[in-house]
């Protein structure tokens, strides 16, 4: 279930082509938890020989996502523009 978590925002992000309400320093945290917990994870697995696949998926399926929507973050255009303390659309 958590590999699939992010695909709602990854769509409506993709959809609308805007990611102005995501917050880059929880897109930043997210990439961040994912590597390390993955790398983590290898390296138990590892160690014990053992391998555990669904794992890798969940953890593989997340960074891509959060890759994702940080560059989306950074490269879709924003929407409005505040002016005087108000939103105008652009």
């Amino acid at each position: 279930m958590f590999a699939i978590c992010g695909i709602p925002q990854v769509v409506k992000t993709f959809r609308t082509k805007s990611a102005n309400d995501l917050s880059i320093l929880f897109l930043w945290l997210w990439l961040l938890g994912e590597v390390l917990t993955f790398i983590y994870i290898l390296i138990g697995d590892w160690e014990t020989g053992i391998a555990h696949f669904p794992l890798y998926f969940n953890y593989i399926a997340n960074i891509f996502m959060a890759c994702y929507l940080i560059w989306a973050k950074y490269a879709y255009p924003k929407k409005y523009s505040v002016q005087d303390g108000i939103p105008n659309q652009i």
